[in-house]
This record gives structure tokens, sequence and C-alpha cells, in this order.
């Protein structure tokens, strides 16, 4: 998922991030500092919208917008002290385009102040750098990092000497003084009386100003023994007569909460500020009598030598952009009939599903949808509409279609989307949390009324429920948008974050960030957030981000406590291996190939991903339903819910397409450019016959049922449209006046029909799977097939025969003894018998077929425990899976730009 991310393997498992405003080096005075001018060129004359994302390496971004400079459009950027080398992207507003597709560096490592110019040519990689007059060369410190008994650790480029009297160091409360400096080569070693760790000191060389990484001291037990915090009272709790505050805040020297009578941060209509006091576990309590309902509130708490003011971590609404959060009378927003509300699907098992992967604004922003709310969670329930031609829309199409889950990408508050600008076009996936627990307001009819998103939010549960659909959220608590703007890195500085010491965050996410969920308050506030979303807003099921930087103490706990109250609820995300640096040991990670450690929770298979339909990572690569030869194995083992990493079908989440990467018509239409229209959806069709019919739990991306396509303009299609435009991402409802597109859908009904109707399909252990299914041998080259004994998964049909043949070709089977009803073939599917079937059938070319016997059938030739002799090659493909998986799976994950 390399465009518009540009993220490089490498700089994924490498890349570290300086923990912003606690440790990043201060930036020297700009006459002080080296000043790089980029200077930009576009032959077409038209600069509308474009700017520069500069960012000092090690540290997050800026967007600098281009200047005229005696005729030339020009980018100033001020370099970081201490810093090496910059990096830029010339890009257009929410990373719709970039000029050159790939992250640039300009090295400074040799100047300490004055002027770089940069000049860049539109489309051109590379840049032709000028030394200003006024550029000075010399020494930089790059580094200081304290570690308790042993000092100050200082970096520079180069030696100077012994560093008696070059250095100076300042405290919270003034001068500290420096004893000795030992020196080795450019490593410096500055002892001083022992530092407070939870303290701000700076560093001076030449009269510049460094702050220096103090070390990690919330993973030790000392700190967690102390400061762990187990009550259930953290926020606001409301009554009429009074409201009790309470923040976790144990480095704090100071608490208050400021009162605000409007959610707008823009407005100062401060109305009181509450001291607050000291409490147990490193807590803050304050108490406010009366009705304070609808009153907005945030923290200011003094840490160190800063004053922050801060949402709070564990505010229930907010008012727009999050900046202010809400007291809140939860009871008031319940819709009616809420007290009665639940899970239409609860008590089924997680195999009974059928997940539908949805962004709010695609189901309804385009005009063909016939949608009143467009883009708003009230769109997503209204009834009745249609598109152009009178065709079915929205939920009626979601309804017709037959998904058991609506899975909603990320409707938490998140930050990429403006709230205040909604009459401007917007988009963004989402995964970029700024407040967990509080609905995202542009979803709302109202952001800037903390009360409105909560209302609404709730009717479209209830609305959903009602027509016998269930909501998964999806959830990203594996990072933040903004590491030291996120509100409880700026009560409890760097605390939410893996930081390791020198002051580096941990990038396993490749979003700048990795969460400490093993820490005891990080850990605390995961279990609670998803326990408030399934109590509160009753949410059926969880899908986790890179759940693969989360640790299974964590996730396993969360399950845990949801499950008491709420049994039915479904586990599942992206189990990718990733490198991250966890600050206790002996924690795992929640990956594949640790699914064992987390029994109830399911991971998506890239394994049938890849095998369906070629690599996500290379465009043209062909996969099973396209023509590759080679991946019958691999689709013989995933058909049965039991291989490599996975040990039961209640774990194996099988898709061919989601949000990420290309959509699954798209893949096929670049990696078998010269088949016909008429074919490519015969793959399409087919990749969703073996996926409905595998053993696990099927998903899709909302669309492909109809053909969903985005295309680009150029000939290309966006395989990464986190940020484009509705014209990309939106579904396009008068698609369906076609024929081709409404017959799929059509094929779409019948598999999911099919799959609830027999129970064979839908088995959760592997116990039932060695006993139930047969996989058949000696059929022609990439010709599946399986004998599955209905009778022994409780299903009504006595056997189910299923076959796939990616073949051009047509290809002769032999059945079972007895008579057959065929369900299932390359043009139709249900629960009816289009044809029957005796001793031998034909399947055409690029076609599945699925057969039914409902009398009593003949016992298999073969024992059904038995299965196909295990070839090396799933092996060999899963030993490099795992390889890759550090690297490649981390791009399919990686949602939006953040440097």
């Amino acid at each position: 998922m390399d465009k518009k991310l540009l993220i490089r393997i490498g700089a994924i498992v490498l890349c570290v991030f300086l923990v912003l405003g606690l440790v990043v080096p201060a930036l020297a005075a700009p006459e002080e500092g080296v000043v790089i001018k980029l200077h930009y060129n576009r032959p077409d004359g038209d600069y509308t919208d474009w700017s520069v994302w500069f960012w000092n390496k090690g540290a997050e971004g800026v967007d600098i917008p281009f200047a005229d400079e005696n005729g030339e459009k020009v980018a100033t950027f001020q370099v970081g002290a201490g810093v090496t080398e910059v990096g830029f992207i010339v890009k257009l507003p929410n990373w719709a385009a970039k000029d050159v597709n790939e992250d640039q560096f300009i090295d400074v490592a040799a100047y300490v102040s004055g002027t770089v110019h940069v000049y860049v040519q539109s489309g051109v990689k590379g840049y032709e750098v000028k030394l200003g007059d006024d550029l000075v060369s010399g020494v930089k410190l790059t580094k200081a990092v304290y570690v308790e008994g042993s000092g100050i650790n200082v970096t520079m480029t180069a030696s100077i000497g012994d560093g008696k009297n070059a250095f100076s160091l300042k405290g919270p409360d003034g001068p500290v003084e420096i004893k000795s400096v030992n020196a080795a080569g450019t490593l410096y070693t500055i002892y001083t009386d022992e530092l407070n760790v939870h303290a701000n000191y700076t560093l001076v060389y030449e009269g510049e100003e460094y702050s220096v990484a103090m070390p990690n001291v919330y993973s030790t037990e000392k700190f967690e023994a102390a400061y762990t915090y187990e009550g259930s009272d953290l926020g606001a709790t409301w009554s009429k007569e009074k409201t009790v505050f309470r923040v976790w805040a144990p480095t704090a020297a100071a608490v208050k909460v400021k009162l605000y009578a409007a959610g707008d941060p823009a407005v100062d209509d401060l109305t009181e500020t509450l001291e607050m006091t000291p409490a147990e576990n490193g807590t803050w309590v304050a108490e406010k009598d009366g009705d304070l309902a609808g009153t907005y509130y945030t923290y200011e708490v003094a840490v160190g030598d800063a004053v922050n003011e801060a949402c709070d971590p564990y505010a229930r609404t907010t008012g727009v952009n999050g900046k202010r959060a809400m007291v809140i009378d939860l009871d008031s927003t319940d819709p009616e009939g809420w007290e009665n509300d639940k899970d239409p699907n609860g008590g089924n098992a997680i195999t009974d599903a059928v997940i539908y992967e949805l962004h709010v604004r695609d189901l309804s922003i385009d005009e063909s949808s016939g949608i009143t709310n467009k883009g708003k969670y009230l769109g997503i329930i209204e009834t009745g509409t249609t598109n152009s031609q009178g065709v079915s829309t929205g939920l009626d199409h979601m309804k017709n279609l037959g998904i058991t889950h609506l899975h909603l990408l990320p409707v938490y508050d998140y930050g990429s989307v403006d709230e205040s600008k909604l009459d401007t076009p917007q988009f963004n996936w989402g995964y970029d949390p700024v407040n967990y627990n509080v609905p995202e307001g542009s979803y709302a009819t109202d952001p800037y009324n903390g009360e409105v998103r909560v209302k609404e939010f709730k009717q479209m549960v209830k609305g959903l429920h009602d027509n016998g659909i269930s909501v998964v959220m999806d959830v990203v608590y594996n990072h933040v948008y903004n590491a030291g703007e996120f509100c409880f890195n700026k009560i409890v500085p760097g605390y939410f974050s893996r930081i390791l010491d020198g002051g580096v965050y941990s990038n396993g996410s490749g979003c700048g960030n990795d969460t400490a969920s093993e820490r005891s308050m990080v850990k605390k506030y995961i279990v609670d957030s998803v326990k408030y979303w399934a109590d509160e807003y009753h949410i059926d099921g969880f899908r986790f981000d890179l759940v693969g930087l989360i640790d299974t103490e964590t996730i396993n706990a969360v399950i845990e406590e949801v499950h008491k109250t709420h049994p039915n609820v479904i586990f599942y995300g992206e189990g990718w291996t990733m490198t991250t640096s966890v600050t206790k040991d002996g924690y795992t990670m929640t990956t594949q190939v640790n699914s064992q450690e987390t029994p109830k929770f399911a991971f998506f298979s890239d394994t049938v991903r890849d095998a369906l339909k070629g690599s996500v990572f290379k465009e043209t690569e062909k996969g099973y339903v396209s023509g590759a030869d080679g991946r019958a194995a691999t689709i013989a083992k995933t058909f049965t819910g039991v291989y490599n990493w996975c040990k039961t079908p209640s774990q194996s989440i099988n898709y061919a397409s989601c949000h990420d990467n290309l959509s699954l018509f798209d893949k096929l239409a670049l990696s078998n450019p010269d088949d016909t229209v008429e074919d490519r959806i015969k793959m399409n069709n087919l990749a969703a016959a073996i996926y409905m019919t595998s053993q696990g739990v099927p998903f899709l991306q909302a669309g492909e049922e109809m053909l969903r396509s985005k295309p680009l303009g150029d000939g290309t299609f966006d395989h990464n449209s986190y940020a484009s435009s509705d014209a990309v991402n939106s579904i396009k409802w008068d698609d369906l006046n076609q024929e081709s597109y409404a017959a799929t859908v059509a094929y779409y009904q019948g598999l999911i029909a099919f799959r609830k109707a027999h129970p064979a399909l839908r088995m959760t252990d592997a116990q039932s799977v060695a006993s139930s299914i047969t996989t058949i041998k000696g059929l022609d080259a990439n010709v599946n097939a399986y004998h599955i004994l209905g009778a022994e998964a409780g299903d009504s049909a006595s056997g189910i025969f299923v076959i796939f043949n990616p073949n051009k070709t047509a290809t002769t089977v032999e059945l079972p003894a007895g008579s057959w009803a065929v369900c299932i073939n390359g043009e139709k599917a249900g629960t009816e018998t289009l044809a029957t079937a005796e001793g031998t059938v034909t399947v055409e070319g690029i076609s599945a077929m699925v057969l039914v016997q409902t009398e009593t059938a003949a016992q298999p030739s073969e024992a059904p425990a038995e299965e196909t002799p295990v070839s090396p090659i799933p092996a060999i493909l899963g030993a490099i899976a795992a390889v890759i998986a550090a690297g490649a799976a981390i791009f399919a994950a990686i949602k939006f730009k953040k440097k």
C-alpha cells in the first residue's frame, strides 16, 4: 500500500520518532539556526493548493504553504536545533496528490545557522542545492539523554575537545551545577547531582537550547504499584445534584478543571476554574454542585515546568473537533425503546456472521443513493431509498443482501477531518484517534453540540438492530493521531506511548507512535473504553486495527471484561507481525502466529486473500481465481479453516477485499488486463464463492458485490483512498441499473442465503472439520473439490459437495453416490435447485459449483478424517509469509500519512 503513504518497509521497521513537546530538541530562534527555503517550479504555472510537508528527521511534520518571493514560489522551514536531516514532500491538501511519490531528505548536518536554498522541479525526483552567503558551518549537539546514576549522555556531530565549560544546564528551578564532563570522541557524559526524572531540563551549547530526554520510569514495578488506579469513576460522573471529576495525573504538581459554556475552542467563554485535590493512586478529584449537563470542560495540568490544557481522556462526548469534553446525562440521549435494544444476532457463533465493511460517508454521499442525510449516521438507517431507476440503496440494499454484521470504519472522534468546515469536501478513513470514547462529529448533524453526536449514534445502532443487522466498530488502540497532543500524553507526558530511553517512539505502526498497552493504566483505559462502547452504545463486535501491536494479556482482558455482560460480542483484527519496542519483559503480541494465546479473538486471513487474487503488494500478480498455477493447495487448506497459524475456523476472517489496497474488481483488472470484463466478473464471483463456502467467517468490503471500482481517471486505480475524494470513494448506486452489476449482487445474495441455510459451512472447531470434510483427490490441475458430511454438523443436508474450477476450460468431477441438487453454479446461487446430477458433473470454466444431497449419502470412499497429503508448498509459503510479515503486512494496515 505504497501510493500516498510512501513508507518504505525499512523505514517502518527502523524509523523512530522523538517525543513531541516532551523531548524534541527546542527550536532555535530563526536568526540563530538553519533555515531551508524550498523553491518550487511548476511548468503549468498552477500552484493552487500546493504546499510542502517538512519534518525534522525523527520528529513530526508540518505543512508549509508557498509564498511569493522575488517572483518565485518559496516555502520556508526553520530546522530544529541538532537536526542533521530534513524531509520534505510537495503535496496537495489531505494528501490528495504528491508531486513526487517519495520521501526526500536534505542534509544539513554540517551547518549551524544560515540559509540553504533547495530548488525543486515539479515531477522530477531530486533537487538542486545552493548555499546562502550567511551559512555558517559548525558542530551540532544531536542528542542529550539522562541515565539515572550515569549522568547525561550527549552526542555531537564532531569532537569539541574535552567539553569542559562547553555546556550549561537549566532545570525547573534554575541553573543546575555541572560537576564534570567526560569526553570519548563525539560522545560526552555530563555529571550532575541526581535529576528529577519527571522534570524538564534544558542543555545549552553555544547559545542553543536542547531538551534533555529523561529515562522512562512508567513501566517500573515501583511506579505501577504506586499509581495503578482500579476505580470505575474516571472522567466526569454526572447527577442532577452534582458532578464529580476524577483524572489520573500522578506526575502532576497541580490540576484544575476549567469549565466553559461552549464546546468551540475558538470561543473564550471560561466560566469557572475548579481546584482539584490529590487522591488515591495518582488521581485528582473535584466536585461541583448543581446540574452541569451540557457544560464543557478541560483539565489544566502543571507537570514539570509546563502547564498543559487537555481534553479528558475519559470524555463521553465533546464539542467541535474534540478539544473540550462535555458533561452529559447519557440516559437522556437514549432513543425510544433503547432499554429493550439488543443484538439481533446474539447467541450465534462468530462463524454464523457475514460481515460487511463500510465507511459511513461512502454509503450515502453519492447523489444516486437517494439518501437525505448524506454522509451522516442517520443516513445509514434511512429506509425506502432508491437510485435513479428505483433500485434499493443503503439500508434496504444491505438487508436484501443478507449480511448479519455491519462493520463501520472508525466512528470514534478522529483528527483528520475538521468538524468546523463540513461545507468543505473532506474525507478520511479515520484511523487517526483523538478521543476514543466520543463519536466522530463530522457524521453528526451538529458537531458543535456534544449531545447530538451521542443521540444520533445511538439512533443508528437502534435502527440497524431493528433491521436485523449487528454493529461492529473498527477501533484503533495501537497508535494515536498526534502523540504529543494526545490528551492522555498531555496529562501524563509520554505515558500512553512506547518511548525508548533517549526519548524516541517505537514506530511499528508506521504512524509515528505505538501504544504502550503493557502499562497498567493504558491496559485499563483500553479495557474500559471497549466495555463502554458495548455498554453505552450496544456495540456487537470490535475490529482491532494493527492488533499485533497490542499485547495478548490486554486483548484477553478486554474480551473477558466485555463478555461478563455481553457474551455475544465478537472480536477480530489485523494480526500482522510487526516490530515494536515493548517497555516491559514477558509480553507477547496479538498476532496470527500467537493465535492460540487469544482463543476468542479472530484474525484477518491474508493467507486466503492473497491466495485468491494474488499479493496485494504486487498489482499485476495473479491468484487462484485469476489463473495462477500452484495456489490450489493453499485454497484446499484454507477452505477447512484449519491451516498454518489458524487452528480453528472460528479464528479465520476470510476475505478477498477490504478498504485497504485495490478493490477486488480493480485488482482483477490489473492482473488480467487481456481478459474480457465477463471473465473478470466470473473471477470476482468465484472468489466470493470460495470465501463464502469456506469454514471461517466471511467478510467483504461494501460494494464488492456490485463490482466496486476506484478509478483515478488516468487509467489507474486508487489502492489507498484513505483521503481521496468522494468521487473515488463513494458507492455508485446507479451502477445497479446495469444488468451485469445487478446480476453480481444477486449472486452474492444467493451465496449468503446458501451459507445461512447450511450449518455444515459454519463449523466452529477443528475436530468437527476433521470428521466432516474430505478433500477430493485426482482432479484436473488447479481444480479443488470437497465432500462435507452435513449430518456431522447438524445440517439438514446429508451431504454438500463443493467444486472450484479456476481454469478457463470446463472440468468433469465424479460425485459421491446418489442424487445431487445443484444450488450454486457460475451464473446463479441460492437455496433453490438449479439442476440435478448423478455420477459426474461438468463445471464450467472460472466458476464454482455447490451441490446438496438430502437423502442419506453413501460414505465417501476415503475416511472423512483423512486429508490430502500435505504439500511442502503451503509450509514454504507460510515461512515466507512469516519473514515478510514484519514489513509487507504493515503496508496492508497503515491508514494515513504521519511524519
